[in-house]
C-alpha cells in the first residue's frame, strides 16, 4: 500500500537569531514549512511522504535550502526553480519569550509559487492532505491567488483534505478588506480549519472562540480547530462544540512556531484517524515542547515518543 501524503504550500525563509556573544544563528523557517518538520518528526517515511510546495531562486541560500530539506525527508520534487529570484530573509527579536520579526522578502522566489498552473497543480496532485495559511495567500498576487484557491477548491469537491491556517499578517496585504475576503475564500476551499482567536477577533471581531468556530463553520468548513494560545482551544465539528485545553507549560524560552506545531500535532492526529478532541491534545503536547526551545525548528528526536506512526 502507498503511503498517505501530505503537501504543504506556502513560503520557506532564511532564518536569522541572536545566538550569544553578538553573534546570530541561521536556520529556515516560515510557517508552513515549520508544520511540515513536525508532521515530519510525528510520522514515520514509511508511513507518510512529506513534500513542500514553492518557489526558490538559484542563490546560494535557495540550493542550501533544497539540500536542508532533502536530508530532513521533506520532499523537495515540486519546489520550482526562479532564477532572477531568491530566498527571504527573517530576523526574530525576543523579548523574554515573546518573539517579533523583521523580513527582507520583497524579491522572494516564494511570490512566484502559483505563477506556473500547471506546475502547481501537478505538484499537488496525488495528495491526501494539502496545507496552507494566510501567509500563503498573503505574499501571492491577486491573480495567482485565484488560480491556488480554485485549484484547491476542485481539490477539496474531488475528497482532498484541505487544511488552513490563517495566521494573519497585516503588513503583507493591501488592506484589511482585501484579508478578509481572502481569508474567507480560503475557509470556503477548506476542510478543517485552524485558526487563531486574537488573529480572528482582530479581523472580524468574534467575541469569543466559540463564536470564531461557528463563524468558520458557517463557511462550508467541515471541522474548525481554534486555537487560543495558553487557553484551551475550541473545535467544532458535526454540529457540535467542545475545548481541549493544554497541559500547563513550565520553562518557556520561545514561542516561535507554536500554532504551526500545533497544526502539525492535529493534522497526524486526524490523518491516523484519531478523533479531533484527541487530535487536539497532541496538538497542545508538541506546542507544549516547541516552546521550550528556541527557533522554529526543534530538534526531531524531541517528540519521539509522540510519533503516530
Amino acid at each position: 500500500m502507498s503511503n498517505m501524503k501530505f503537501k504543504s504550500v506556502g513560503e520557506c525563509m532564511a532564518e536569522l537569531q541572536l545566538a550569544k556573544d553578538g553573534l546570530y544563528s541561521l536556520a529556515f523557517g516560515g510557517d508552513t514549512l515549520n508544520t511540515s518538520w513536525y508532521v515530519r518528526a510525528l510520522a514515520a517515511p514509511e508511513k507518510l511522504d512529506v513534500d513542500y510546495v514553492t518557489a526558490v531562486g538559484a542563490d546560494p541560500m535557495s540550493l542550501r535550502l533544497l539540500e536542508f530539506l532533502d536530508s530532513k525527508s521533506i520532499g523537495t520534487n515540486f519546489i520550482r526553480k526562479v532564477t532572477d529570484r531568491n530566498l527571504g530573509l527573517y530576523l526574530i527579536s525576543l523579548t523574554g519569550a515573546e518573539r517579533s520579526f523583521t523580513y527582507w522578502r520583497d524579491s522572494s522566489a516564494a511570490k512566484l509559487l502559483a505563477d506556473d498552473q500547471a506546475h502547481l497543480e501537478n505538484a499537488l496532485e496525488g495528495a491526501d492532505v494539502v496545507y496552507f495559511s494566510g501567509i500563503t495567500l498573503a505574499i501571492l498576487s491577486p491573480e495567482h491567488r485565484r488560480v491556488l484557491l480554485n485549484h484547491l477548491q476542485k481539490l477539496k469537491e474531488a475528497g482532498t483534505t484541505i487544511a488552513f491556517d490563517s495566521n494573519t499578517r497585516s503588513r503583507l496585504w493591501g488592506s484589511q478588506q482585501e484579508m478578509r475576503e481572502a481569508t474567507i475564500l480560503a475557509c470556503q476551499a477548506a476542510t478543517i480549519a485552524l485558526p487563531t482567536f486574537p488573529d480572528e477577533q482582530t479581523l472580524f471581531g468574534d467575541a469569543t472562540p466559540t463564536d470564531c468556530a461557528k463563524r468558520i463553520a458557517s463557511y462550508g468548513v467541515g471541522e474548525v480547530m481554534v486555537k487560543d494560545g495558553a487557553n484551551a482551544s475550541c473545535g467544532f465539528g458535526d454540529g457540535k462544540i467542545f475545548e481541549v485545553a493544554p497541559n500547563q507549560v513550565s520553562g518557556v524560552v520561545d514561542t516561535t512556531g507554536a500554532g504551526d506545531s500545533f497544526n502539525a500535532g492535529y493534522l497526524v492526529g486526524r490523518m491516523f484517524n484519531m478523533e479531533p478532541k484527541s487530535a487536539a491534545e497532541l496538538g497542545h503536547r508538541v506546542a507544549g515542547r516547541v516552546i521550550c526551545h528556541r527557533g522554529a525548528l526543534v530538534d526531531p528526536e524531541v517528540f519521539s515518543d509522540l510519533r503516530s506512526a
